[in-house]
């Protein structure tokens, strides 16, 4: 990504594609794939510099949108701070529901925007679903024709559910945003293996 500075300020992007003109002179488009850094920085041409610093997950997070500077010889783009996604569902005021932008019969009990909490948790029993339907035939033949579960079917269904189980109690649990992206941030044991936090449900 480039930026074009005259007189001390950032006035373009160009996409490097094409030539530009920049005064009375057009340039080649080897001016952005040809040209060293100085030779582009010497006719106001820079190379923008991305500094993430601020950017965070946006799994958890809402990033601004980049601002661009020139200074110190260069141009940076940059994040502002980074908003939580709330991890609580928020429910609908009185004032809302008095002026009419609340759906009809909602109360200040009736969630309007769902948190992160209740979304991971949906997520976690949709996925402790999807295990345990892969093993529901046994269970149905059992019903059907009194052939017995395996054992191991039996302790693999039973983990599953205890898994799920616990595994919504630490979302629940969790005071804020950061600590539910701790919950699911995997990190290296000594082994070379990775785990996180919230732990996974059990396979066959």
């Amino acid at each position: 990504m480039f930026a074009l500075v005259e007189s001390g300020s950032i006035t373009s992007f160009p996409k490097g594609n094409k030539g530009i003109k920049i005064g009375d002179y057009n340039y080649p488009p080897a001016v952005f794939t040809l040209w060293t850094e100085a030779e582009r920085n010497a006719i106001g041409i820079y190379t923008v510099e991305i500094d993430y610093t601020n950017r965070k997950n946006e799994e958890w997070y809402i990033n601004t949108n980049e601002s661009y500077a020139f200074g110190s010889g260069k141009v940076t783009g940059s994040y502002g701070t980074a908003t939580a996604k709330a991890h609580a569902d928020a429910k609908w005021t009185q004032k809302e529901i008095d002026d009419g932008d609340a759906p009809s019969g909602a109360d200040t009990d009736t969630v309007a925007v769902e948190g992160l909490k209740t979304i991971l948790i949906r997520q976690v029993k949709a996925k402790a679903e999807g295990v345990l339907n892969k093993t529901d035939w046994y269970v149905t033949r059992k019903s059907e024709e009194s052939t017995a579960i395996p054992s191991a079917i039996t302790t693999h269904r039973k983990a599953v559910r205890s898994k799920q189980a616990s595994m919504c109690t630490a979302i629940t649990n969790a005071s804020d945003t950061p600590a539910l992206e701790t919950l699911y941030t995997y990190t290296e044991q000594e082994d070379g293996s990775f785990t996180r936090p919230l732990g996974v449900l059990p396979t066959l």
